[in-house]
């Protein structure tokens, strides 16, 4: 298949070239429209208890649980004839909008509620609402009330805060996010490119493919987007995966095509042979990130699922593109593959020689790669100590729901949240309990009895209940208005505790086992957290296990071993192990906060650790399988004992080595450029994906891959025979090389040298 696609792609050049310039063009035009059909939500699954709770006092009790929050500030008092004047105005002018509901503020509350709706100080006062038509159209109407109230009075300000406001400025911190880490990654891996591969014509190809990979994806997510919601933070990993594999991809053709040019094949053969042998590994490749990414759609999430759909076409696009597009561009460049060679100018300024080639076995990859194997054991015992001992932070991780503090200080969300939390905690939707009462409209007595024994629970402010408000078991005040109708009733219980927190989660438990009057549904933070937990934690199992199928059975395609997917599967969790306790230690304990500009909560997201999991055992799987082609293409010409295993190892590591640590630089530039985000959790993604990349193409499969393969010996490549039969009769194969033709060689040789 791969031949014939690279006879195809090399033998009509220009017209493969003409139709992918027309797809770019197309999918640019079509897909450039994407980031305003994208939504900022789906941390939750639409089915879970909470979520049926929110909906439910959205559409039944006009809205009563806010999501949009907006604090009016004034020095002179809330009390003040002014700040009255401006907070009616705002009372009026919400509620004649047609999307926003249960409009109420302090200005037009009874006492028992407006009291609630002021600060201790008397400088600050809430207007409260719920803005309808979901996640992603409440967050634009956020957008279009923020400047609506722009223009106040001297002395007096406004600012939005709530859900809806979160979602509205993540959305916008997002889009910036973006153009800023572009910004920064393109200039600086076109000049590790230049570095890399020294002709500047060489370094541009990778990029080029880079680019169309992107400008496809984001085609195909706008094609998502009619059907089913997207999350707009798959924008990022659309941007930095497909750049980053893309760079992946063409290196490892274009370094391969190359060599077969200085081997002596002529442009076309050499294109063909570095999609035969590098084209292979990249499919491989390819196969392993987007199964593993694919995973992500078991869950119910559609944050999660969006990264499914971002990744597994992202990597497509970049595949194909490598696959077809670039063997088109190499034949069309021939030898102009070396043009503008900035080293060779370099070496000139310098009067400096040309570097000699130098057989693998001389070079400083072989040398260390045999140092280590002479210690295999002791090496693996040390590497693998130090991998769990950065991992252990992984034992206390907390998981919590993101809220405004995913936002650095200074977000207008952000702020208002903060002033939230210290001096409403009665209305802030982050720690108020929700318990809804579908279809129970009578028995006051019950309900009563009910809220009494809720306010009871340690740590629970108030009850607000449609038979009053109670206190500690004693009621204080008349019910407010609309918490009971003809379709059921709701409760909600202010609380002192952090929701996310495990005395949080403790006190939802308590109120969980109060007795109830009717069935019950929970809602609010604490319960959308448990929810979340819950049903991540329902579905892991499956994804990990399909995860470890996956891996295990395109690696077994790969190689025709038992063994090394298996080695692949413990090293590669090993190595995520200490990702993770990375994390922890970083992001939930706080080191580092203020280097990077975040403010540590002491809990992750419990979203991102599953997404990074997928993600990087893809890209892990993308060194393995690379470093594993050379490895098994010297294993399959020798003679197949111990000593020709170890040779095959270290001739393996010499001629990947390079070529691995600078993929894994080009795209730690590019995955590490989200450590920029100011969302948290992005940085999170960002600073781990960079770390495991690193650590992967040094540690692992420099250092330990190398160890344990020596350890096992000729037992890497076991089969059972019956498997070791199908594999030869249908596992994809090489096809063997033509001889190059001799007379060519010389010239390819001086030609790769310049």
């Amino acid at each position: 298949m791969l031949t014939r696609i690279a006879r195809l792609a090399t033998r009509f050049p220009k017209q493969v070239l003409i139709a992918a310039f027309v797809v770019a063009v197309g999918c640019a035009g079509f897909g450039i429209t994407v980031t305003s059909h994208l939504q900022a939500g789906g941390f939750t699954s639409d089915s879970a208890e909470s979520t049926r709770a929110e909906q439910i006092v959205a559409d039944q009790f006009g809205g009563a649980q806010p999501n949009l929050a907006l604090l009016v500030t004034t020095d002179q008092g809330v009390e003040s004839a002014t700040a009255h004047s401006v907070g009616a105005e705002i009372t009026r002018q919400l509620s004649a909008r047609p999307d926003a509901i249960g409009v109420r503020s302090y200005w037009n509350s009874p006492p028992q509620i407006a009291s609630t709706l002021r600060s201790t100080d008397g400088k600050k006062a809430l207007v409260l609402a719920y803005l309808t038509g979901g996640d992603d159209r409440a967050q634009r109407i956020t957008g279009d009330i923020e400047k609506q109230f722009a223009s106040t009075p001297d002395g007096v300000s406004v600012r939005a805060g709530g859900i809806a406001a979160v979602y509205h400025d993540v959305n916008n911190q997002v889009t910036k996010d973006l153009t800023t880490a572009e910004s920064f990654a393109i200039p600086l891996t076109a000049i590790v490119l230049i570095l890399v591969f020294g002709s500047v014509v060489a370094a541009s190809l990778p990029l080029a493919i880079g680019i169309f990979a992107i400008v496809a994806t984001m085609a195909l997510l706008r094609v998502f987007t009619m059907v089913t919601d997207v999350s707009i933070y798959a924008l990022n990993m659309t941007t930095a995966l497909g750049l980053a594999l893309a760079i992946d991809y063409s290196l490892f053709i274009v370094s391969r095509y190359r060599e077969e040019l200085a081997a002596g094949r002529d442009h076309a053969a050499a294109a063909v042979r570095a999609v035969q042998t590098a084209g292979r590994t990249v499919l491989f490749s390819a196969l392993t990130v987007a199964l593993a990414l694919a995973v992500l759609t078991v869950f119910d999430m559609y944050f999660l699922k969006s990264f499914a759909y971002a990744g597994v076409a992202v990597v497509a696009t970049a595949a194909v593109a490598s696959i077809v597009i670039l063997p088109a561009v190499l034949v069309l460049l021939g030898d102009r593959i070396n043009a503008w060679d900035l080293r060779a100018a370099l070496r000139a300024l310098a009067r400096r020689p040309a570097p000699r080639p130098r057989p693998d076995t001389e070079t400083l990859w072989y040398r260390v790669v045999t140092w280590v194997m002479h210690r295999a054991l002791p090496v693996s015992i040390v590497i693998t100590a130090v991998l769990l001992a950065v991992g252990s932070p992984f034992l206390g991780v907390k998981f919590g729901y993101p809220d405004d503090r995913v936002l650095p200080a200074g977000s207008i969300s952000r702020d208002v949240g903060d002033v939230l939390r210290a001096d409403f905690p009665a209305v802030n939707s982050g720690v108020a309990t929700t318990i809804v009462l579908p279809g129970h409209t009578g028995d006051v007595d019950a309900v009563a009895a009910y809220a009494r024994s809720l306010s009871k629970v340690p740590g629970v402010s108030a009850v607000l209940s449609g038979s009053g408000v109670f206190v500690s078991g004693g009621k204080m005040g008349s019910p407010p208005a609309g918490m009971s109708n003809s379709s059921g009733q709701f409760l909600s219980v202010a609380s002192s505790l952090d929701p996310f927190s495990q005395p949080g989660q403790d006190q939802l438990t308590a109120l969980r086992a109060v007795r109830a009057p009717a069935p019950t549904l929970f809602g609010g933070a604490a319960a959308m957290n448990a929810d979340s937990l819950g049903a991540l934690g329902s579905r892991l199992p499956l994804a990990l296990g399909l995860i470890a199928l996956a891996t295990f059975a395109v690696l077994f395609g790969f190689t025709g071993s038992l063994v090394l997917p298996l080695k692949a599967l413990v090293i590669n969790s090993l190595s995520l192990t200490a990702m993770f306790g990375a994390m922890v230690w970083v992001f939930q304990v706080g080191h580092f906060s203020g280097l990077l500009g975040f403010d540590a909560t002491g809990f992750l997201t419990p979203t991102m650790p599953i997404l990074m999991f997928c993600l990087a055992f893809g890209m892990s799987m993308d060194y393995e399988v690379f470093l594993l082609s050379r490895i098994r293409e010297e294993w399959l010409a020798s003679g197949r004992t111990a000593a020709d295993n170890e040779h095959a190892v270290g001739l393996g590591v010499a001629r990947t080595g390079r070529i691995i640590t600078a993929a894994a630089l080009l795209m730690a530039i590019v995955m590490g450029a989200m450590i920029s985000s100011k969302v948290s959790f992005m940085q999170m993604f960002g600073l781990g994906s960079t770390i495991t990349v690193l650590a992967d193409a040094t540690i692992i499969r420099m250092l330990l891959v190398p160890a344990v393969m020596k350890l096992m010996g000729r037992a890497n490549w076991w089969a059972p025979g019956p498997l070791a039969r199908w594999h030869e009769r249908f596992g994809l194969t090489e096809h063997a090389p033509e001889p190059p033709a001799p007379q060519q060689i010389p010239e390819r040789q001086e030609a790769l040298q310049r």
